[in-house]
């Protein structure tokens, strides 16, 4: 089922991640971005729509996957630290994620604006965080989402 239809206030973002975190989070409900900064997931606000790019399984020595991960709506505006370890206390954010298909983005690598028609696409997602355009957001979660994803409303 579907959150509330989206509106036109929404923001869409990329977060890159290892599959494995993403889990992590699906599993918990939160987002941690960018080695737990809390920067990136401030420029996110309630109703924004997260979508998770993960280039390998694992982040240090997983196999290369390039896929879209995980598909959520931001919960609310309240970003929070939580202790991992003594030594590692990232920041979170509360996430709803949607139950989805993973997407290899080379299936989509000539639909969406920020990879179309280039060799170095990758470059885009260095930052580990990135907005993106509607129609490009429409794109992946209709391939993520299945019949789901045709019916997103903005």
């Amino acid at each position: 089922m579907l959150p509330e239809a989206m509106n036109g206030q929404s923001r869409y973002w990329i977060g890159v991640v290892s599959a494995s975190h993403v889990r992590r989070g699906v599993e918990g409900g939160f987002a941690q971005l960018c080695h737990g900064k809390a920067g990136p997931l401030r420029r996110m606000r309630a109703g924004d729509w997260l979508i998770y790019y993960s280039p390998r399984t694992d982040m240090a020595k997983g196999e290369s996957l390039q896929a879209f991960t995980a598909i959520g709506q931001v919960a609310d505006d309240r970003v929070y630290e939580y202790r991992m370890t003594d030594s590692f206390v990232p920041f979170r954010r509360n996430i709803r994620y949607l139950p989805c298909e993973e997407v290899e983005i080379s299936s989509l690598l000539d639909e969406l604006s920020f990879t179309q028609g280039k060799r170095s696409w990758g470059y885009t997602f260095r930052f580990g965080h990135v907005e993106i355009g509607r129609e490009d957001f429409l794109k992946i979660a209709a391939a993520m989402l299945g019949d789901a994803g045709d019916r997103m409303v903005m």
